[in-house]
Order: C-alpha cells, then structure tokens, then sequence
C-alpha cells in the first residue's frame, strides 16, 4: 500500500447524478486495503435529508463489512455549508485517514466541492455583500448563470439552481478578485480522478426510474417531516431540486403532477450541469479518466485498481 500512496494521495470518484458513483466508490473501497470513503456532497452533510439527496447510506455496507465514510450527517438540516467549510472538513477527514495509513477516496457530484480539493484552492470565509445582493436580486436565474460562467476560476459550488444560491457563488466570486490566494493555503493533492459516465438516455431514464422510486419510498413524507420540525419553507427551497420542489407542493404552491413533472425536468437540467461543469475541471487542468458506468463494477474496479498500482 505504500508504493501505491507514494504514486497518488487519494482517489476520486465524479460524475453526474444516477451514474452509479457511489455503489462504484464502495466497490472500489472494499478492494483497497484501508480504503474510507470522503464524500463530496453538498448536502449530503446535513441529517434528515437522506431519500431527497440520494444518501443511500445502505450501500456502504455489504456482507456484513461497513466502509467508513465521513461528511454524511454532520450538520441538522436549515443550516448553510460553503466550500470554505468543506474544504476544512475535508482536511480533518483526509488527514485521520492518512494518519490510519489508510486510503481516502473522495466521491461526489459537486464540482466544486471536487475541484476546490483537486486543485488545492486557497479559500477565506466570505462576508455578506448587502448592496451587491440588492443589485444582484433584480436579475434573473439565467442572467446569474451567465455571469457565474464569465469568472476565470470559480470557488463556490455548482448547485445554482435557485436565486439565492447564484447570488451567493457571485458574492463569493467578487469577494475574491480583491483578496490574495497567499492568505489561506491548501495541500496539493495527486489524484487519480476517475470520472463515471453513461449514455445520456441511460442516464435520463435512470433519473426518472429513481424520481418514482424515491417517491414511493417516502420523500414526500421525509419534506414534510422537516417542515413539521421548525425549519422554514425558504430554508428547504434554499437547499434547490427535490427540496425546493416538494416544499412548494406541500406548501399548496404546486400541485402534485406539476411538481414531479417539474422536479423530473430539474433533475435533468442539473445532471447536464454537472456534466459541463466536469468537462469544464477537465479545461481547467484535471485530468479524469472516463469510465463507462453501465459495465460491471467488478470490470470497473480490476481497471481501475491496474491504473492505482501500475
């Protein structure tokens, strides 16, 4: 194991939702000695919101052998995480895994998330710009979206699917072109970055198979729960997709066909996104290895284990 720590610092496991990213990170984690999972997951980190993110915490365990995982249920829900705390959670999960003689493998759809580690981004924490906000609120989502793209190097999150959070990433933007990189510093990280593709019907139909199956298994009644424990509608909406989707349905502002047909259009928006946004890290420096996520994960895992030790 010390010859293959000396070639790469951890593994990384991207791609777009319902791409199979997370049973592969298991599968690969299970095949390497002392491999703990870190997952990259913007929300991922907050309990109680597990049928609505995809946690499935069940595939971490098989055969009666749990891989251990980290940023999973860290915060209660209706609270904000930034890159900024990621990436300092980040850094206290890969260092007790490191001072294990483990091996971290880093798993998520976040892009950011992903590439604040892989490209070892200098991050601060940044204050609230009131004007900017105000200035920036009478624009709409796309004009955002266009802006967010026109920055030469990004530091917030890719999940800008409502207002408030592209208000945020633009804030965080301008805050930085004023503020050296020098002030904070961040370890250079050699990845083997492995990224899960499949078939763009493939994936669509895999983004509305699993819609319908989360619903049946309760997420409706997971939205409500939330609701019922104190945490505002804008709380929930803030979080965006199946949160932002089910808050309004519950809150009468949506009818139920409405919401789903909407979610499933939303859910597909977002995987094209993440899709960009991968190419995008590729344009940026990092190198993915592309994998074909519909073959088997044992085919996946002896290719990817011969890429770890050659």
């Amino acid at each position: 194991m010390q010859e293959r720590k000396e070639k790469y610092d951890l593994l990384s496991i991207v791609g777009p939702t319902a791409c199979g990213k997370t049973s592969l990170a298991v599968s690969l984690a299970l095949a390497v000695p002392g491999a703990e999972i870190i997952s990259a997951d913007s929300r991922q980190v907050y309990k109680g919101m597990d049928i609505g993110t995809g946690k499935d915490v069940a595939e971490y365990s098989r055969n009666g052998v749990t891989v251990p995982s980290h940023l999973l249920d860290i915060l209660p829900a209706g609270e904000k995480y930034n890159l900024f705390e990621f990436q300092r959670d980040f850094l206290v999960a890969y260092n007790g895994i490191d001072g294990r003689g483990g091996f971290p493998v880093m798993c998520g759809g976040s892009g950011m998330y992903v590439e604040s580690v892989l490209k070892g981004y200098r991050l601060l924490p940044v204050p609230e710009n009131e004007a900017l906000r105000a200035e920036l609120e009478q624009k709409s989502l796309e004009e955002l979206t266009a802006m967010l793209a026109g920055y030469r190097e990004l530091h917030n999150n890719t999940d800008t699917d409502t207002k408030k959070r592209a208000i945020r990433a633009i804030e965080i933007e301008e805050y930085y072109l004023t503020r050296p990189v020098e002030e904070r510093s961040f370890p250079q990280l050699k990845s083997l970055t492995i990224g899960v593709s499949v078939d763009r019907e493939i994936r669509r139909e895999r983004i509305t198979r699993r819609l319908h199956e989360r619903l049946n298994a309760g997420m409706v009644d997971e939205v409500k729960s939330l609701l019922d424990s104190g945490i505002t509608p804008e709380q929930l909406i803030y979080y965006g997709l199946e949160y932002k989707f089910l808050t309004l349905y519950l809150t009468g502002a949506m009818g139920y066909d409405e919401m789903v047909a909407g979610l499933e259009i939303a859910i597909h928006q977002f995987a094209k996104r993440q899709m960009t946004w991968f190419r995008g890290m590729e344009k940026r420096g990092v190198h993915i290895h592309w994998v074909d996520g519909s073959l088997p994960h044992e085919q996946l895992v002896r290719q990817i284990k011969d890429m770890l030790y050659d």
